[in-house]
């Protein structure tokens, strides 16, 4: 850098130089001959000198405008994330980001819309084999409920607005154009951080209120090897919870949602120990969206069998119960524990009497 500041003091003294002597020479002296200009060769060695410095000086003092710990540093030192060249770290970031999380985490997002709109379209809406029995069970409580929509509601206001500020750009802005995109991704932006400190919330809700009947169980390994019986005619016997439903709650709610909220506050710079600084927020920015795009691949199968994919299900979280006759062809062990009394059929207090219970529902055991 000090070789690259001499070189362009020598040349700054040369052209005022020159400027006087052309000055004093008066208006009848001859013009002496200008000088040639500096070969193009010349000027390239000169625009190497800049850039290799850059790429290999480190950490570079310089004017930066950013306060704290970082004020005056210019330029970041070199490392090497996974899948980037070893480079300058916002270089590196945005390798990863560019080459890797962005393209491969769009391609997974469409190839599992793809493989779930093909399911549908040969399976249809799985279940409705057996006629409804008019006798209800409670299958989630209001409490249960509550936290669930509050946390599902938070999740896809954040996975629409993350969605458009990462790929936007690419779909939205040749359709939109610069300023309708600008104002989108504006309100998106300010939606998404509200929307977070929800999701945060409601997700510890969830993982405590959902764990224990989420735990592992006899028979989840044998739902998982037949695959739920999705292939086939008839479900594989589960408890309240199948093997399925387990994994999307300990992989996607617990482990990637933790991952998401974690980083998301370190993005926030809210997290006690961390000062912000710009290698933080680029190794935060990596995690927070490597781990989004999982979780949103998780729950759009999670989703689907929740809304049109499965008959009764949807039913099931708006209002709290489900039909017997539900129970038992997707959740066969469930009802057979309720029917034991291990269970009970009702397990919220009603806030009235069998008027706040649908038509026919059990009465709690």
């Amino acid at each position: 850098m000090s070789k690259l500041i001499r070189h362009l003091m020598l040349v700054a003294l040369l052209f005022l130089g020159g400027t006087a002597g052309a000055q004093s020479s008066g208006a009848a002296s001859a013009p002496a001959p200008a000088a040639a200009p500096a070969s193009t060769a010349d000027v390239n060695v000169n625009k190497a000198t800049v850039w290799r410095a850059v790429r290999d000086s480190g950490t570079v003092a310089g004017y930066s405008s950013l306060p704290g710990a970082e004020k005056g540093v210019l330029i970041q030192s070199q490392v090497q994330y996974p899948g980037s060249r070893r480079t300058t770290a916002g270089e590196a970031w945005r390798q990863v980001r560019n080459q890797w999380i962005i393209p491969y985490g769009g391609s997974l997002l469409l190839i599992i819309g793809l493989a779930i709109a093909l399911f549908y379209w040969r399976k249809g809406a799985l279940g409705g084999h057996e006629p409804d029995t008019g006798r209800m069970v409670e299958r989630f409580t209001p409490l249960e409920r509550a936290a669930h929509w509050a946390n599902a509601i938070a999740f896809v206001v954040l996975a629409v607005s993350g969605l458009v500020m990462a790929f936007g750009k690419f779909v939205l802005l040749p359709v939109l154009g610069h300023t309708l995109f600008g104002w989108l991704t504006f309100v998106l932006k300010n939606a998404h951080n509200v929307a977070g400190p929800l999701f945060a919330v409601s997700l510890l809700i969830v993982i405590v209120t959902f764990a224990r009947d989420n735990l592992p169980r006899a028979g989840d390994l044998g739902w998982l090897l037949k695959g739920g019986g999705l292939f086939g005619g008839q479900e594989v016997p589960s408890h309240r919870y199948n093997a399925g439903e387990k994994l999307v709650f300990w992989g996607g709610v617990f482990v990637l949602g933790l991952v998401v909220v974690a980083s998301g506050l370190v993005l926030d710079d809210v997290v006690p120990g961390f000062s912000g600084l710009r290698g933080d927020m680029q190794i935060a920015n990596m995690v927070h969206g490597t781990a989004t795009v999982l979780m949103m691949a998780m729950f759009m199968g999670h989703i689907y069998i929740g809304t049109i994919g499965m008959k009764g299900a949807y039913d099931g979280m708006r209002t709290g119960y489900v039909d017997e006759a539900w129970a038992r062809e997707h959740h066969q062990l469930w009802l057979d524990d309720i029917q034991a009394g291990k269970i009970p059929a009702q397990r919220s207090t009603p806030v009235a009497t069998s008027a706040a219970l649908p038509p026919n529902a059990s009465t709690p055991a």
